[in-house]
């Protein structure tokens, strides 16, 4: 055959070739469309339709999105894969973050109520006080302790050194110095190598928890709790949240001259402030509600005086008291079946009690501790906080989903506090892939050097969510965050519409930059 024939017999050969593996190779692409549309429906938000609007900011947030992937996969540095001290300054200049930061984001339903508000305004504004005196605690973080005193104290705290006058001080060593000092001692912050100044999860909690007694000692004051509160509020609502649920040990109020209100003075200057917040600030705020919340180490009586309590407010204040929950380091403190007898009062005299236990907040996987996961889900818990563990419990997974138990997960918190390193590798990006449950929260920001929710969405879109959530993703979890929430149905729906108010703003506010 010459050089034509050898042709036309290869086009032959070509032609029948592609006729018989045609079939074949359209048969998986077709498959592997449907797969990958089978997973992407699953993950939070994907049965969402966007609409033409919502489409148009969805290509503007997922252009900036892809460029900082495209970038991390390029060499440089991607935020949520590092410690969030050294991650702060580069998702502030993220594009990504200014667009969740406008972004309306429903509730933060996972607070403290002694961690609400940066501790920069703390220390320009409660620690100015006159009358205000400080001690440094022999315990092993030297942790920082406040009391309002008339008249100068002549006796040390326990455990504590003599009592200084702040003004005093802040003279003697110089403002800034010493406003600097103070920023030291009640947050973690530090400018050195953060895994370095806490090693492992015992050094960071011991820092952690020393942070709370400063805030705590400064907010028994009655003045100090409702301007702190007030300040907590506006610093939420000014980061697009509009609904805060908070733990809050409720302690007695002082007044400045040491005497002490009665419990209930504690709710009702709560339920005034927030009553009032939302009636200046109409059609921005929906309002906050308190969860009773002592620490888990405590005896069992006291604990059951502490439900008892709760009971009572419950009735009192229907409107702003939420439920019960038990806190503080999980590692460290009595498993929820320590208290069994105690959390069962309220079934067993066929009183409601909604519980939100922290549970699973845990690496140590087969312990007692671990166990709090199936005992919060047997107590018929509302909401779940953190669950870090729920994914080593299978059958714990599938009762809370089924049961529309949401976990309240705070990406910066688990990290900081040694949970995990690179946030692409927390266990609740599984959960996102499988449209499980979820509200993102911020735990003690302050404290983390943070922001009330904008930080913790960032690290959740980009981190834990991975490159293809968009902007459906980011749509639910705020919504979640009012449909998980405790309020009623009628104020759900209320918020609701409120939310889509500013969604609405959100888009056009987007469209016109």
């Amino acid at each position: 055959m010459d050089v034509m024939e050898w042709m036309i017999v290869a086009v032959l050969l070509i032609v029948n070739f592609t006729q018989v593996t045609q079939e074949p190779l359209q048969t998986y692409f077709e498959n592997r469309k449907s797969f990958l549309q089978a997973e992407a429906k699953r993950r939070t938000g994907g049965t969402i339709k966007l609409n033409d609007q919502e489409l148009k900011v969805n290509k503007i947030l997922m252009d900036v999105k892809n460029k900082e992937f495209e970038a991390a996969l390029s060499g440089d540095q991607f935020a949520p894969a590092q410690h969030f001290f050294k991650a702060k300054q580069l998702i502030e200049k993220s594009q990504v973050y200014k667009l969740i930061k406008k972004m309306p984001k429903g509730g933060a339903l996972h607070l403290h109520s002694i961690s609400l508000t940066t501790i920069d305004w703390v220390i320009k504004n409660i620690t100015y006080m006159s009358n205000l005196y400080y001690c440094v605690s022999s315990d092993q973080a030297q942790s920082l302790r406040f009391e309002f005193f008339c008249i100068p104290p002549k006796v040390a705290k326990p455990s504590c050194s003599m009592w200084q006058n702040v003004s005093a001080a802040r003279v003697s060593f110089g403002e800034k110095n010493f406003d600097e000092w103070l920023f030291t001692k009640m947050t973690m912050w530090t400018d050195e190598d953060p895994l370095k100044v806490y090693p492992n999860s015992t050094a960071a909690w011991t820092k952690f928890q020393s942070c709370f007694f400063s805030i705590n000692d400064l907010t028994k004051d009655a003045n100090v709790f409702e301007m702190y509160l007030w300040q907590a509020l506006c610093e939420f609502m000014e980061d697009n949240v509009q609904y805060m649920e908070m733990r809050s040990l409720i302690q007695q109020l002082t007044t400045t001259h040491g005497t002490l209100y009665p419990i209930e003075y504690t709710m009702q200057l709560f339920a005034k402030t927030v009553d009032r917040f939302v009636a200046t600030y109409p059609g921005n705020f929906s309002g906050a509600k308190l969860i009773s919340s002592p620490q888990r180490e405590i005896p069992r009586e006291t604990v059951k005086a502490s439900i008892n309590l709760a009971l009572k407010l419950r009735d009192s204040f229907p409107d702003h008291f939420a439920g019960f929950d038990l806190v503080g380091e999980e590692d460290t403190g009595y498993p929820l079946f320590y208290y069994i007898n105690e959390l069962l009062i309220p079934s067993q005299t066929n009183r409601s009690l909604p519980y939100f236990f922290h549970a699973g907040e845990t690496d140590w996987e087969g312990t007692a501790i671990d166990d709090n996961l199936i005992d919060a889900l047997l107590l018929n818990t509302s909401r779940i906080g953190h669950g870090y563990a729920i994914t080593k419990h299978p059958v714990a997974m599938e009762m809370a989903k089924s049961k529309g138990i949401a976990l309240e997960i705070n990406p910066i918190s688990n990290q900081v506090l040694h949970l995990v390193g690179d946030l692409r590798n927390h266990p609740a990006a599984t959960l996102v892939s499988q449209g499980f449950p979820l509200v993102i929260s911020s735990d003690d920001f302050p404290i983390l050097c943070s922001d009330p929710l904008s930080f913790d969405f960032y690290e959740m879109f980009m981190g834990l969510a991975g490159a293809k959530a968009d902007l459906a993703t980011l749509k639910q979890l705020a919504q979640d965050s009012i449909r998980y929430s405790v309020m009623t149905s009628d104020e759900k729906h209320k918020a609701l519409a409120l939310w889509d108010k500013k969604w609405q703003a959100f888009l056009d506010e987007v469209l016109m930059i």
